[in-house]
């Protein structure tokens, strides 16, 4: 008989919040009690999706393992936004976008190359498709600046016209994210491989409804924490000193976030920079093609009608976020002062973001 070592990953000591969490929210308790419960509950809920999806992943085989991580990759942020959108909270929704795009370009891929970094001299990635992933979230820029440069040239435009170029524009990313999903699973899959994972061994993976029960488990559990958290998110941005705008964008953003910060730091620690790469990229351009136009679609039949004119500051800070992700990706390779200067660009937008009346 073949022994199995039952491991503990260190994020799932988290899930005792889950009660807690729901206690508090039961006894109507603080709102920021609330907020920093469910939220570090969150944590391992969403880091738990995570791991069932790369089992599913491994078991389902390369193409229908793209297409999960695509969907469940960004979950978390989804049923997030979807809680606030219902509330009719669109600023918080259209911050947690932003957040979530410059977070992982600057805050997940700083965090894996500087840990990487420190570990190996110079670690290489695929070039090719880092670059496709870039020039992906050049498109999403182009498709937050464009709806902004409208507002502001045309003041006195009826919110209806910008209502419905958001919701066209919504339509193009979500077909430019399909065809990237054909692109990269179909027609050029070839052109995304890159370093063996090495991330199971057999025995390791999960079985198919192990992963399925798993996931289908975390997702109820995310949707249940998210609730309290969007519930808690104002008053604990009152009661903290917060704009709402500095909430969405940083908080939200880093808790939606935290499952693929440690995935992306762990990978390039074991010298994985292709995937680690794939997941701050990836997850950006997921969040920008993907959830960002379904959110868009599901405000209208949630009643709280949301468009894609991002404030300035957003803007421009996505726009950075991308650029500076551009030229991490054009040379192929990386090393430890990459991913402090990118962390360095992360704290100035944040400290920006904080001081934003």
């Amino acid at each position: 008989m073949e022994r199995r070592k039952t491991r503990i990953h260190p994020l799932d000591l988290l899930l005792i919040f889950v009660p807690v969490a729901l206690i508090l929210e039961w006894m109507h308790a603080s709102a920021v009690g609330v907020f920093v419960t469910s939220a570090a509950a969150i944590i391992p809920l969403a880091g738990i999706m995570g791991r069932a999806t790369e089992h599913l992943a491994a078991r389902m085989g390369s193409g229908i393992g793209g297409l999960l991580n695509a969907t469940f990759g960004n979950a978390a942020e989804l049923i997030i936004a979807l809680m606030a959108l219902r509330e009719g909270l669109t600023e918080v929704v259209k911050a947690s976008i932003t957040g979530s795009i410059i977070g992982n370009i600057l805050l997940v891929l700083g965090l894996a190359v500087l840990c990487g970094g420190l570990k190996y001299e110079r670690q290489t990635f695929n070039r090719t498709s880092a670059g496709i992933g870039a020039t992906l979230l050049a498109l999403s820029a182009i498709g937050l600046v464009v709806p902004a440069i409208f507002h502001m040239l045309s003041k006195d435009a009826a919110t209806g016209r910008e209502q419905r170029m958001s919701l066209d524009i919504a339509i193009v990313l979500f077909v430019i994210y399909a065809l990237s999903l054909v692109f990269s699973l179909k027609t050029h899959p070839h052109l995304y491989r890159g370093e063996s994972h090495g991330g199971h061994d057999e025995g390791q993976i999960w079985s198919r409804k192990k992963s399925v029960l798993f996931l289908a488990l975390a997702t109820i559990g995310v949707a249940l924490m998210s609730e309290a958290l969007v519930g808690a998110v104002v008053p604990t941005a009152e009661q903290l000193g917060f704009t709402e705008v500095f909430a969405g964008v940083i908080l939200v953003a880093i808790i939606g976030n935290a499952a693929e910060h440690s995935t992306a730091v762990m990978m390039a620690m074991r010298n994985q920079m292709d995937l680690a790469m794939g997941i701050a990229v990836g997850s950006s351009t997921q969040v920008a093609l993907f959830v960002a136009p379904v959110l868009v679609f599901a405000s209208y039949g949630l009643g709280h009608p949301m468009n894609l004119v991002f404030s300035t500051f957003e803007v421009l800070a996505v726009t950075v976020a991308a650029g500076v992700a551009t030229l991490v990706a054009m040379d192929g390779e990386s090393n430890w002062m990459e991913g402090a200067q990118l962390l360095g660009v992360y704290l100035i937008l944040a400290i920006a973001f904080y001081f934003l009346p």
